[in-house]
Parts: structure tokens; C-alpha cells; sequence
């Protein structure tokens, strides 16, 4: 086990494996952190190495989901832990990875993105935590004992956009930092060079609902606009459309959306962010995601005007000339959802908690 340097503050972020959003959130706020060694530990950091600064240490943790020699894999339902299984080799060699850490790394804050396991192991194993929350209806008795064990929770996006009825002791816990993104530093005016008829279709790693067949159903009852589909490549060339440009994943899609007139995507967090950094028309498909998180932030998405939400099983019955025509006559108003000073709030709240534990770093 590498011996790390005692007097030198660490800040470990543990990121979850689904979709890229986590690890694209903990690489923003890693980014406007001074004075500390950075860790991250997560099972899927690999495909994105190249977007992980130098100077970060990355731990690559085993998967916790059986393979194919657990022969004795079993689990099931649990009042205060979501996933716990029994006899997985991948789930004992990494928390023996994550103890050994605790253990020899110090002194630590470890930011969860996300995971009520590992909040509570590293609060039994006497690590501090901050929390970083989502929406979704997460009242449930596991996330009530990660929130209480945590020393901070930061919600990534403002106060309005805060789940209705939430626990007011959750709530005083939580710094509302306001949304951001890898756009937040751009200014609409250098990118926005909009054409009415160029829409993008951008489709995250979570998995969507959006397919190629329902890009042909887009194309062939909207054929006076070009689709820009981003995140997916055709299965079948020779059954391309004249008006769909299929771009694949790219490192950044700025230069296709800076020219679309509206976006239509799913409701995942850096998508929403992105899409209100960009100041865009956004049609928002929220997918089925654990605790309803992606229903609920098209919610309030919709309350606040921010966006036309459509429901997946609405895909194939939409209007969608009418439904692009009107969006493309509308001014967005993403007014409340991002904040340019979210990540220097976070940044703070980081700072102060790790100063209240620990004292001042040694120099």
C-alpha cells in the first residue's frame, strides 16, 4: 500500500460508475481546488483518463457486480443499504482497497458522488464525507443515514431547483451551490450562432430512449430540419436520411450545438446544465432512473418554463413540426438554473469543512 505524506491534506472523491455525469462533476470541482493532494476512486475512470488532470492519483476500484466465478452471488432487499450482495470477490477486494485507504491516507475528506455504502463505511471507519445529492425522491431510510452521517451535503444546483417537501434538517445541511457546467466560463454571445432548421439530438452514456428509429421517425415527419444526433452513430448506412448527420460521441459538441437552434435530449444533470450554460431551446426526454431522478428534475424543469418536457412514451405520438416550430419561436429562459460562482461556493464550503476538522494545513 503506497505511503502517502501525513501533514498533506487529501481530498478523495469516490465517483459512481453509470453514465459520465459523476466523473465530469468531480473533474470541475477538482479543477478550483488549491492546496490539497486529489484522489479518485471510482470503477469506471478508465475510458475517461484523458479527461482526469496529471496530478490527480487515480485508484481504480474492483466491480461490485458478480462475475462469472461467483458462484455463491446472492442479494436482496434491504431496509438501510441499497445494494450490499453476498459473495462477490469484485465487492471484498474493493472494500479492502477502500479500508486500506482510510486507513493510510490522512488527513482526509472524501466527497461521495454518489453511494450510501461507501458514505457509510468511510463513517465507520471514522473518515468525514460531504455528499453530493440529486434530485429524485431519495426520503428512503439509507439515504437518510448517509445524509445524517455526511459533514456537509452539496446540492449542484439552486435552491429553486431543490426537490419539493424535502426534510428541513436535509435542507439546512445542504449548500445549494447552484448549477454549472464545462460550459459555465462561455459567454452566449461566442457561442450561439444559431440556424433555424439545425436541431441537435444529444444522447448521454446512461442509456436513452432516444434510438435510431425514433431519429427516422424525427427525420421523416420534420423534413424541412437537419438533425444533428450526437452520442449515437447509425446501425445501417444504406438506410441513412438526407436531413440526419450522425456525429458519434465527441470529446465536445460545442461546435455542433453552437449552431442549433434547438436541443433535444434527456434530463440527466450535465446535460441540463450544459444545455442552460448555452442559454439553449431544450426538449427534454426524461428516462426511467433510480428514485425517479430524472422525472423529477424534468418536473421542475417544466414548472419553471425552462423546458419542453415530453415523456418517452409520448416519443412517437408528438407533434414534432409543431412541437420544433414552437420552440424555435421561443426566447429560452434558463434564468436561477446555473451560477457562475457554483464551483467557488463549493470550493469554500470545502475548504471550511476540511479547516473545522483538521485545523489549517501545515505549510
Amino acid at each position: 500500500m503506497k505511503q502517502f505524506n501525513p501533514t498533506q491534506q487529501t481530498i478523495c472523491f469516490y465517483i459512481h460508475h453509470h453514465g459520465a455525469g459523476h466523473l465530469m462533476r468531480a473533474v470541475s470541482i477538482a479543477a478550483v481546488l488549491q492546496g490539497f493532494k486529489i484522489i479518485f476512486l471510482g470503477s469506471n475512470l478508465r475510458p475517461y483518463a484523458g479527461l482526469i488532470a496529471d496530478e490527480i492519483e487515480c485508484i481504480h476500484l474492483s466491480s461490485d457486480v458478480p462475475a462469472e466465478n461467483d458462484l455463491h452471488f446472492s442479494v436482496h432487499s434491504l431496509t438501510f443499504l441499497h445494494y450490499a450482495p453476498l459473495d462477490v470477490a469484485g465487492q471484498r477486494e474493493r472494500i479492502a482497497l477502500l479500508t486500506a485507504i482510510f486507513k493510510e491516507t490522512y488527513p482526509m475528506l472524501l466527497i461521495v458522488d454518489v453511494s450510501v455504502e461507501i458514505t457509510l463505511l468511510a463513517r465507520l471507519c471514522g473518515i468525514p464525507s460531504i455528499v453530493i445529492r440529486q434530485h429524485g425522491k431519495r426520503d428512503d431510510l439509507p439515504h437518510t443515514n448517509a445524509y445524517e452521517s455526511a459533514e456537509l451535503l452539496i446540492a449542484p444546483f439552486s435552491a429553486a431547483m431543490a426537490p419539493l417537501g424535502e426534510k428541513p434538517w436535509i435542507s439546512a445541511k445542504t449548500l445549494y451551490a447552484g448549477g454549472f457546467s464545462k460550459y459555465s466560463n462561455w459567454k452566449g454571445s461566442d457561442v450561439n450562432e444559431e440556424t433555424a432548421d439545425q436541431v441537435a439530438v444529444v444522447l448521454g452514456q446512461g442509456g436513452s430512449s432516444i434510438n435510431i428509429q425514433f431519429i427516422h421517425h424525427l427525420a421523416d415527419c420534420c423534413k424541412n430540419y437537419n438533425f444533428h444526433v450526437i452520442g449515437l452513430r447509425a446501425a445501417v448506412d444504406t438506410d441513412a436520411r438526407h436531413n440526419v448527420i450522425w456525429h458519434g460521441q465527441l470529446d465536445d459538441p460545442i461546435t455542433i450545438l453552437r449552431y442549433c437552434k434547438v436541443v433535444i435530449g434527456n434530463a440527466g444533470h450535465n446535460t441540463v446544465m450544459e444545455m442552460a450554460d448555452l442559454n439553449k431551446r431544450f426538449i427534454c426526454i426524461p428516462e426511467n432512473r433510480p428514485f425517479d431522478e430524472q422525472l423529477q428534475k424534468a418536473e421542475l424543469l417544466a414548472a419553471n418554463g425552462n423546458a419542453m418536457v415530453v415523456k418517452a412514451g409520448d416519443l412517437n405520438l408528438l407533434n414534432w413540426p409543431e412541437a420544433l416550430n414552437t420552440m424555435a419561436g421561443k426566447q429560452p429562459d434558463w434564468k436561477g438554473v446555473t451560477d457562475k460562482s457554483a464551483l467557488g461556493n463549493i470550493a469554500g464550503a470545502i475548504h471550511h469543512t476540511m479547516e473545522r476538522i483538521y485545523g489549517k494545513p501545515v505549510s
